[in-house]
């Protein structure tokens, strides 16, 4: 069986929010299909909503921010989970 890849309108679009929610303004990372490929992004609260409700995003759960975190040391440091 033949395994389809998505076409870009169908891959899942990740956001992790990094700023506190009375901040006037968000900032949130943003990744299409691979949580761990981001970029940082800022927006007004207004224009963040808009953003999320265009992209139909799902929120990473604690389980993918921890793997993330991680993988981030283990690039800066050398070995994962140490610093």
């Amino acid at each position: 069986m033949e395994q389809r890849t998505k076409t870009f309108n169908e891959l899942t679009r990740y956001i992790r929010v990094r700023s506190a929610p009375e901040d006037r303004f968000v900032e949130f990372d943003f990744a299409l299909g691979h949580p761990e490929l981001f970029v940082e992004l800022v927006l007004p609260q207004e224009a963040f909503r808009i953003f999320c409700e265009h992209n139909n995003v799902v929120h990473m759960d604690s389980d993918m921010i921890r793997q993330i975190d991680e993988d981030m040391i283990k690039w800066r440091f050398g070995e994962k989970g140490h610093r």
